[in-house]
C-alpha cells in the first residue's frame, strides 16, 4: 500500500476497501439491488454478485434474467481486465434518455469469474438512481470505475483526486 494513503477505520457494520483482496474476490449477494434510468426500472435483483478489489467500492453484477433488456443496446468495442477478461458494453435508452456504454458484462470471463458470465454491471454515475437495500448509492469517483459506494463502505477510493498512482 502507498504510504501516503490513510485508510478510514471502519465503524460497526462497515467495510474498508483496503481490506478487500487483490486479485479481486467474487461473492454472491442477496442484497436488494435496483437500477433506475429515465423513470424505468432497468434491473432489480436479490441474486446478484459483487466483486471486491483493494481500493475499489463493490461492483454489483445483475443476472441477465433480472435485467430489462429492452432498454439495452449492444455496443462495439471491448476493454480488458487482467482478472476477469474481456468486457463488452451496452448503452441504455429509455425514450429520449440515453446513456452510452453505461453497462458492461463479461461474455467469456476467466475461470474464477464464471458465475458472472453475461451478468450486467452498471455505472451508477450514468444512471438516474442505483440502490442497495433501499440506500441510494454514490458512484465511485473517476468516471472509469464502476463501484457503488454506500454508507457501509469506507475508503479512500480509487478514482479520487490523487489516486492515479495507486
Amino acid at each position: 500500500m502507498n504510504q501516503n494513503i490513510q485508510p478510514v477505520v471502519p465503524g460497526p457494520g462497515q467495510e474498508s476497501v483496503w481490506d478487500y483482496p487483490r486479485p479481486p474476490r467474487l461473492e454472491a449477494s442477496e442484497r436488494h439491488l435496483k437500477v433506475i434510468f429515465g423513470g424505468e426500472i432497468i434491473a432489480e435483483t436479490r441474486r446478484g454478485h459483487r466483486v471486491l478489489e483493494t481500493s475499489h467500492p463493490p461492483v454489483f453484477y445483475f443476472p441477465l434474467e433480472d435485467v430489462n433488456m429492452r432498454f439495452l443496446e449492444e455496443e462495439a468495442g471491448h476493454s480488458y481486465c487482467e482478472w476477469k477478461g474481456s468486457a463488452a458494453y451496452y448503452s441504455i435508452r429509455v425514450g429520449d434518455h440515453f446513456a452510452p456504454k453505461a453497462a458492461w458484462y463479461y461474455p467469456n470471463p476467466t475461470a474464477s469469474f464464471l458465475p458472472i458470465k453475461d451478468a450486467i454491471a452498471f455505472y451508477a454515475d450514468q444512471m438516474t438512481e442505483c440502490w442497495v437495500d433501499g440506500e441510494q448509492v454514490v458512484p465511485q469517483p473517476g468516471g472509469f470505475y464502476g463501484g457503488w459506494i454506500t454508507s457501509e463502505i469506507v475508503g479512500p477510493f480509487k478514482g479520487e483526486p490523487g489516486s492515479v498512482g495507486w
